[in-house]
């Protein structure tokens, strides 16, 4: 068994019980918004009979706003792929 030091400064046990209350908090709305996401795109799927994975894909563009990074990504893998499947 490794030693472990528990900090004797009840300062310091204080700041790490609260860092820990912090992040579980933080933990608890991410997925809040996880569940949130995942709903709003089941919706909206359903009702415009969209694609759920073309939905998550372009809000994740929106989102990065990396439209122009994800058409050049796609360029150079078509060449690739042209080049070595043709």
């Amino acid at each position: 068994m490794s030693n472990v030091i528990i900090p004797s400064s009840p300062a310091d046990v204080k700041r790490i019980k609260d860092c820990i209350i912090e992040i579980s908090n933080a933990m608890t709305l991410i997925q809040a918004q996880k569940d949130f996401i995942k709903e709003a795109v089941e919706l909206c799927c359903e009702d415009v009979e969209i694609d759920k994975k073309h939905l998550k894909k372009m809000s994740t563009i929106y989102h990065k706003q990396n439209l122009s990074e994800i058409l050049g990504e796609i360029e150079v893998v078509e060449a690739l792929y042209e080049g070595v499947m043709a």
